[in-house]
């Protein structure tokens, strides 16, 4: 951004000639604008002002877009023309008006279109260069950009102190002392940096030094200051984007670093966010701080009363700043502060404005003393009126909350009666509190909505179960003797345990009796025959004393199911609801007491619950959706798997805090567990052996799937109880 020494093009500022700036009182004019003289020079145009008497530096000066205005303001000068106003015609340069008011004097040049200016002193004449803008942006594209002239009557200037600071807003700021506010200072971007030279300027040796300021966390990482032969320059490094801002005040010179936070709905990055006001350029040397505020007031279009005690003066060059920061300055350089009441702003130093609000509080409050009651019949709707009383006189509110005196609405010497019966409330109060007791009734006595809560508990289970195995036997019988004795004919298990043979019968013929079958018998068979598919096969001898049996099964199982538990209850908005089903589980317990001989047993029964809840608090966001604080259990006795003859309970709990969108439906919660087993038992060495290891060992596959989900759907309903 490139200064000039008036507003930019875009700049919109009305000076209203009509009020004028107000002089000190008692103050002596010995100065006089004696003649004013106009004449063009190529594009430029050249205005002498002659006075009595010389200047000590140049006068405070404004220049205004619309329409095309500079104001010069001559302090302790009068009117020495006879006249107020003169016709020029030269170029952009139509006419001059000149106001006087006490010992002040402002000269108003009327131009055609807007031109920028300049001033210089030279002994009892001051003149004005009034110079096209076209052409004053050509030349500073080729110098840079002056920030402020350098005043020829100053003493010989220098730095005196060079800071760094962090705004509030993360912006840098270089803050540098001046010994006058007389330096000229040029300000220019040159290739990544930001170069401030000030003209005829000298920098002590301490000041000349490169700060590295990049623990700051803001924009700029570097700031140099050099001497380069009469001038000082000053290098600022900014990384990344950034726009820069600067003003002065009185000895006071201050840049401002800020980054740009890219809009890509925006042309045109960086705002100099916070401040909305006209953007004017000042130049006001050592001018009244009453004058300066009245003219930003009427700048921003407000009515503004300024305190008498509002005095002293104040130097400040500001080149492009919206008006409403130029306030904000001159605030925190003068102490001053401000109170807004519509369309009309109170300004006066902080202290003041400070005493005037306790005085103000102080008689309101002896006026609420004294002050005669009146009574208001209040017919609640909604509410009952004794938790409303409670709530007007600060005790414990609706809900039971905590009580606190800092929420009592009653003053001193207010009270209130409720009756049970008719709903009513009375309330006996000043005139002013029984407006905030009002408000507040009327705020909060409205129809609570309500929430319809549907929970739906998806249960869903899948098994598979696979059995296959195989029975051999071996039947060996003779007779032996006078008795039949089966030989091998003891059962063998996997285990090795033996069963022994039965023979019966004595004498001759013998008679043979055959021992139960014998051979192999793998664990788990016994589960599978009678239940699942089998077959056998039998090899004997023509004798039959010796048999070979073979008996395969095998059982394959598959099954699934589902359970859906749907509740629903309905609820006021932020009140908690709560529904349960189910059953309660009968334990019986047995209790011994006494000595061994003569001991009694005692029994008892206990219940257990085992029951389906759901408990919800709902709460309806300002956009329509609902917030709702869930607990959602569903719990069952398992009478499959018994212990101690009692039931087990299957317990699944979901509690959570979630925002669904009017009559959306969301997945709060699920479990999914898998469950896969895989046994084999078999004969040692034998089961092992390929092919025919089967006819060793059994085998058993077992797979389960289980499923749960929970879902939550809110419906809001209106004041009809229909769905909305």
């Amino acid at each position: 951004m490139k200064f000039v020494n008036t507003v930019l093009l875009a700049a919109s500022v009305c000076l209203v000639l009509a009020t004028p700036l107000r002089a000190e009182e008692g103050a002596d004019a010995n100065n006089a604008i004696e003649t004013i003289s106009a004449v063009q020079q190529g594009g430029d145009i050249a205005v002498r002002v002659d006075l009595r008497e010389p200047l000590t530096m140049p006068p405070a000066s404004f220049s205004v877009n619309s329409p095309a205005r500079v104001a010069l303001d001559f302090p302790a000068t009068v009117n020495g023309l006879g006249k107020s106003n003169q016709i020029l015609n030269e170029g952009d340069l139509r006419s001059f008006n000149v106001v006087q008011v006490g010992d002040r004097t402002r000269l108003v040049l009327n131009l055609v279109r807007n031109m920028n200016y300049s001033t210089r002193v030279d002994g009892k004449s001051l003149y004005v260069t009034l110079t096209p803008i076209n052409r004053l942006v050509d030349s500073v594209a080729e110098r840079g950009s002056r920030f402020a002239e350098e005043s020829l009557m100053s003493s010989p200037h220098a730095l005196r102190d060079v800071t760094f600071r962090r705004g509030k807003d993360g912006e840098g700021r270089v803050v540098v002392e001046l010994s006058d506010p007389g330096a000229g200072i040029d300000i220019r971007q040159q290739g990544r940096n930001l170069i401030v030279d000030f003209q005829k300027t000298t920098v002590p040796e301490h000041l000349r030094r490169r700060l590295d300021v990049t623990d700051f966390a803001t924009p700029v990482t570097m700031v140099e200051t050099k001497s380069m032969g009469d001038n000082v320059r000053m290098i600022i490094s900014p990384t990344g984007l950034w726009e820069h801002n600067a003003y002065q005040s009185d000895n006071q010179f201050v840049v401002e670093v800020k980054k740009i936070v890219e809009d890509p709905n925006k042309l045109v990055q960086g705002t100099k966010v916070g401040y909305q006001g006209p953007r004017v350029s000042i130049n006001y040397q050592n001018g009244d701080v009453r004058a300066l505020l009245r003219l930003m007031a009427e700048e921003l279009g407000f009515n503004a009363v300024i305190s008498e005690t509002v005095t002293g003066t104040t130097t400040l060059v500001l080149k492009d700043v919206p008006a409403d920061q130029v306030i904000d300055i001159i605030f925190q350089q003068k102490g001053l502060d401000m109170r807004k009441k519509g369309n009309i702003v109170m300004i006066a130093p902080r202290d003041e404005i400070a005493t005037r609000e306790k005085l103000d509080f102080e008689a309101r409050q002896q006026i609420s003393e004294l002050e005669p009651l009146q009574t208001e019949v209040f017919v609640l709707n909604y509410h009952r009126a004794e938790d409303v009383a409670k709530l007007l006189a600060g005790l414990a509110p609706l809900g039971g909350a905590p009580s606190n005196s800092a929420l009592k609405m009653l003053s001193k010497r207010g009270s209130t009666i409720a009756d049970l019966q008719s709903n009513q409330l009375f309330v006996t109060d000043i005139p002013s509190k029984m407006e905030e007791i009002r408000a507040f009734i009327k705020a909060i006595d409205i129809g609570t909505r309500q929430v319809l809560i549907e929970a739906r508990v998806v249960e869903a289970t899948d098994s598979f179960n696979r059995d296959i195995g195989i029975k051999l036997g071996l039947i060996n019988s003779k007779p032996v003797g006078g008795y039949s004795k089966a030989l091998g004919g003891s059962l063998y298990g996997v285990g090795g345990t033996m069963a022994p043979a039965v023979t019966t019968g004595t004498g001759s013929p013998p008679t043979l009796t055959q021992t139960p079958m014998a051979g192999v018998n793998l664990p788990g068979m016994g589960n599978i025959i009678g239940t699942g598919g089998t077959f056998a096969l039998s090899l004997f001898n023509s004798s039959a004393t010796r048999i070979l049996n073979l008996e395969l099964a095998a059982l394959e199982s598959d099954g699934g199911g589902k359970i859906i538990s749907s509740p629903r209850v309905v609820t006021a908005n932020n009140v908690k609801a709560k529904i349960e089903d189910g059953t309660e589980v009968p334990y019986l317990s047995t209790q011994q007491s006494g000595g061994s001989a003569g001991s009694l047993v005692a029994q008892t029964v206990t219940f257990k619950e085992a029951k389906l809840v759901l408990e919800v608090t709902p709460q309806i966001t300002p956009e329509g959706t609902v917030r709702m604080t869930l607990l959602v259990k569903k719990e069952e006795p398992d009478w499959t798997n018994m212990v101690l003859g009692n039931p087990p309970i299957k317990s699944s709990i979901v509690e959570t805090d979630v925002v669904v969108e009017n009559g959306g439906t969301v997945v709060i919660g699920g479990v999914f567990v898998t469950n896969n087993q895989h046994n084999v038992e078999k004969v040692p060495l034998l089961g092992d052996i390929p092919f025919f290891g089967w006819l060793f060992k059994y085998k058993n596959d077992i797979g389960e799937r289980r499923e749960l989900l929970v879902f939550i759907t809110p419906r809001i309903l209106s004041e009809k109880l229909r769905l909305e």
